[in-house]
């Protein structure tokens, strides 16, 4: 399918050979506080650090490396029993100052760009929209990103990623322990309690981003393992 991509080629050096299967689109923020310099830095040899491609606030869409071979952005990280994230995901960098320089909202250009890519990507390796992601949903320990503001309706209106539930909600009653479990079965590495909380809220609850497990969550979670989650239309 032609999606109507236009792309310009920004080659970095940054990569290696894939050992899996491409099953996943992790989406980050490139949390600098230019484009210009997230986009050399993703570029560097000395940095170790890349995407396949980067997105502009303007739209504009930069193709780092080829989705065949290993890009190297998900660090440390986990997502439903995949460690080596790189080697089983495309990476989608973002143009957004992030968390620490003065985190805003993405443009309708940079999401009108970044949806049919997503759409792309998805169609063109089979990945289920379960297995769209944040940065912070495989390493919720230590990222924040693409963050609270990142329009997630957008895509899932479009079932290119999982819709925040809205109907037939009902709260399982689990004790924290049981959500956990329940939240480790989703795909969340829960290590730690209180971040694999604050990143599944950040994902799906992102108005109240506090690491406590209440009824919402428990019925967010419960509507989102059943196999076809209702919402976001």
């Amino acid at each position: 399918m032609d999606y109507g991509l236009m792309m310009t080629d920004a080659p970095s050096p940054n990569f290696d050979a894939r050992a899996l299967p491409i099953s996943m689109i992790v989406l980050h923020y490139t949390g600098m506080e230019s484009g210009e310099a997230a986009i050399a830095r993703l570029r560097d040899p000395e940095a170790k650090v890349s995407a396949h491609y980067v997105v502009e606030e303007d739209g504009t869409i930069l193709k780092l490396v080829d989705e065949e071979k290993r890009a190297w952005h998900a660090g440390r990280s986990h997502w439903r029993g995949i460690t080596d994230v790189n080697s089983a995901s495309v990476g989608i960098e973002l143009v957004n100052p992030g968390h620490e320089f003065g985190y805003r909202t993405f443009p309708d250009a940079q999401m009108g760009a970044l949806i049919p890519l997503v759409a792309a990507i998805k169609a063109r390796h089979g990945i289920t929209r379960g297995n769209v992601v944040g940065h912070s949903d495989i390493a919720p320990a230590r990222k924040q990103d693409p963050g609270e503001l990142f329009h997630w309706h957008a895509l899932a209106r479009l079932r290119l990623a999982l819709p925040r539930p809205t109907r037939n909600l009902v709260d399982p009653g689990w004790p924290d322990a049981g959500f956990m479990l329940a939240l480790e079965r989703f795909g969340y590495d829960v290590e730690d309690r209180e971040a694999a909380v604050r990143a599944f809220q950040r994902r799906f609850r992102p108005e109240m981003i506090d690491g406590e497990v209440d009824g919402e969550c428990r019925c967010l979670l419960l509507a989102l393992l059943l196999p076809k989650p209702l919402g976001d239309e």
